[in-house]
C-alpha cells in the first residue's frame, strides 16, 4: 500500500480554500480521502466589482494567506499541489501583478483559470456515479463572481457556459441586466427538450441550504423544499442569520442571492429536484493532479 498526499488551493471570489487529501493506492485500486480543509473568507470580489482591482489591504492579506498555505503544505509533505484563481482574480486589473508578487514572496504558483476550465476541473470529480442514475442533469456551480452551468445528456456534455452572475457581484449590484436575460434565454432553450431534468448543485451556499433541509446525503432536495428554506432564511435579518441561525458573517448575506440564482435556474428549466454532493473545484484539482502525477511517474519508469 502507498499513501500520497496532495493539496489544492481554490482562490474564489468570496473565500480561499486549501484542501488536503490522502490518495491511497493498494493492489491496483485508488482511494481519495479528504484529510483537512482550511477556508479563509477574504472576499476579493468586494474590491474587484467595486473598484476593478484588489486594494492594498486585501492584497496584503492574500499574500499572507498564501504564505500560511505554503507552510501548511510543507508541514504535510505534499507530493503535488495546484493553486487556481477564478472570477475575481481574472477580472482584477492587478491580478497578474499579485500572482507575480506571491510567486516572488512565497514561491507559490497560481493559475488564472477560465469559467470553462473551472467546470472541466470539477467534472473530474466523482460526478459520474450520480450522472449514471438519471439521463438528464444540469450541473450548477454558484460562486461569488460567476455561475457555471453544464448540461449532461446520458453522461455526456451537451453545452456549458459561465455567466457573470454571482453572489458578491449581485450584492454589489454589478450584474448586468443583459447577463440575466442571456442566462434566462440559455435556460429556456433547455426547457422542454429535456424531460425529468435534475440539478447538481455545487458551492458553499447550496451545501448550507441542503443542511437545513435535513435530507440525507444522496437523497436530494425537491424544488419546493428549496423555495421554502429560502423563504425561512430570508425572514431573518443579516444580524439574526448570524445570531439565531448560526451563519458566519461571510455566509449570512450571500446565501440569499445564491438561493435566488438556484431557484431561478430550476424554475426556468422545470427541474424538480437538486442533488448536493460535497464536491467543488478543490476536489477536482486533487483528482486531476493525481492523474498528471501518475502519468509523469509512469514516463520516468
Amino acid at each position: 500500500m502507498e499513501l500520497l498526499k496532495f493539496a489544492a488551493i481554490d482562490i474564489g471570489t468570496n473565500a480561499m480554500r486549501l484542501l488536503f487529501a490522502n490518495v491511497i493506492e493498494d493492489e491496483g485500486e485508488t482511494w481519495f480521502k479528504k484529510s483537512a480543509l482550511f477556508r479563509m473568507p477574504i472576499r476579493l470580489g468586494e474590491d474587484v466589482f467595486e473598484y476593478g482591482r484588489i486594494k492594498k489591504k486585501r492584497a496584503r492579506n492574500l499574500v499572507r494567506i498564501m504564505h500560511a498555505f505554503s507552510l501548511l503544505m510543507k508541514a504535510n509533505d505534499v507530493v503535488r499541489y495546484r493553486a487556481c484563481a477564478t472570477s475575481a482574480m481574472r477580472e482584477a486589473e492587478n491580478g497578474q501583478k499579485l500572482i507575480e508578487l506571491i510567486r516572488k514572496e512565497t514561491g507559490m504558483n497560481i493559475e488564472l483559470i477560465s469559467g470553462k476550465e473551472e467546470a472541466e476541473i470539477i467534472r473530474g470529480t466523482q460526478l459520474n456515479k450520480l450522472l449514471n442514475t438519471s439521463p438528464n442533469w444540469l450541473y450548477v456551480d454558484v460562486g461569488g463572481g460567476s455561475t457555471e452551468i453544464t448540461l449532461f445528456d446520458n453522461g455526456k456534455v451537451v453545452k456549458s457556459h459561465s455567466f457573470e452572475i454571482g453572489t458578491i457581484r449581485q450584492l454589489k449590484g454589478k450584474v448586468k441586466a443583459k447577463e440575466h436575460d442571456y442566462m434566462n434565454e440559455w435556460l429556456s432553450e433547455i426547457k422542454g427538450k429535456y424531460e425529468d431534468l435534475k440539478v447538481i448543485g455545487s458551492g458553499g451556499n447550496i451545501n448550507k441550504i441542503f443542511k437545513f433541509s435535513q435530507n440525507k446525503e444522496g437523497k436530494g432536495m425537491f424544488f419546493n423544499e428549496l423555495k421554502q428554506i429560502y423563504r425561512d432564511i430570508k425572514k431573518y435579518s443579516y444580524e439574526d442569520r448570524m445570531k439565531i441561525l448560526g451563519f458566519n458573517p461571510d455566509r449570512a448575506d450571500v446565501i440569499i442571492p445564491a438561493s435566488e440564482i438556484f431557484i431561478n435556474i430550476m424554475k426556468r428549466t422545470d427541474a424538480g429536484k437538486i442533488h448536493v454532493p460535497k464536491i467543488g473545484l478543490a476536489d477536482g484539482i486533487i483528482r486531476t493532479e493525481y492523474k498528471k502525477f501518475k502519468e509523469e511517474t509512469e514516463k520516468l519508469e
